[in-house]
């Protein structure tokens, strides 16, 4: 029986997005500005990828998202706090996010950047608020460690500045994988882990999870690159053939367009090989491994 991904996603975006606008402040709780900063990015749209994943987690080892729904937002509050902050004129220097002018140039550099700090701040709090639905408390601190490793200087941090450092330069494939792993890989995979903690995963189901959130964060970071030559602004909400302006450290660029492509191909087989063992349940994360491989956005 095909799984009917369109359906799931669109109901899991309707259940994140009722849950993000409960959670985020409203745009008249003082002081306004920063809140309504906030509102701009997250409400901008997007995939919701990161938040899915948790559900999707938590659903792949008989959990219920609606109970993982706090953390599942959290993901997405510092993924946006990452593209703001990675959208500043100190970073990447974009104009639009989403198909929309990015936040410095709404609110201006300095009201961004509190903004992109109190998302980070926010999900922490919601991340705490989940232990109301879990039986152990002591899973939230794993959680919390978890998605910690996954956004700082051992991952997402970390990728970004390596990222940042190899402007310009000619890198080997072993720095091009670091940065991809950590840059956007990491908190790929601690969302999908994320998720089935909480809903009290085994070892063997988190390891298979943990496997396949590892080739999906990869693969994912690969896609990007090759989109960010094919693509268009229209497709993509924010400015095609930036990263070979900006020397940026590249899939294509390093391997070229067809071998980019290989590899993802390769890694979302194997990404949907590790979810085998776990049947039906995690027929939603097979389905979004292919999402991801085929999206033009």
């Amino acid at each position: 029986m095909t799984f009917d991904l369109k359906h799931y996603l669109g109901e899991r975006r309707k259940q994140v997005d009722e849950a993000l606008e409960r959670f985020l402040p409203p745009e008249t709780a003082a002081p306004p500005t920063v809140h309504r900063a906030m509102r701009y990015s997250v409400m901008a749209g997007g995939k919701r990828l990161r938040p899915i994943l948790v559900i999707a987690g938590a659903e792949a080892v008989a959990g219920a998202g609606d109970r993982v729904l706090p953390t599942a937002c959290a993901l997405e509050l510092i993924h946006t706090y990452s593209l703001i902050h990675d959208d500043l004129p100190a970073m990447d220097d974009d104009d639009y996010r989403r198909g929309r002018l990015t936040s410095h140039k709404v609110f201006g550099e300095a009201m961004a950047i509190l903004a992109g700090d109190a998302l980070l701040t926010l999900a922490f709090r919601l991340i705490a608020d989940n232990a109301a639905f879990v039986a152990d408390p002591r899973v939230i601190c794993a959680v919390v460690a978890e998605i910690a490793g996954a956004a700082g200087t051992d991952g997402m941090v970390g990728g970004q500045v390596v990222d940042i450092e190899s402007e310009g330069k000619t890198v080997t494939a072993d720095t091009l994988d670091y940065i991809h792993t950590r840059k956007t890989a990491a908190l790929i995979r601690a969302a999908l882990r994320a998720g089935a903690m909480l809903a009290g995963a085994g070892a063997a189901p988190l390891a298979a999870i943990t496997t396949a959130g590892e080739r999906l964060g990869l693969a994912f970071q690969i896609v990007d690159d090759i989109l960010d030559v094919e693509g268009s602004l229209e497709e993509l909400g924010k400015t095609a053939g930036s990263d070979e302006r900006k020397q940026k450290a590249t899939y294509p660029a390093l391997h070229g367009l067809d071998a980019s492509r290989v590899r993802a191909r390769t890694l979302i087989h194997e990404a949907k090989e590790a979810l085998t063992p776990l049947g039906r349940p995690a027929a939603p994360i097979a389905a979004l491994a292919d999402f991801i491989l085929e999206r033009r956005s």
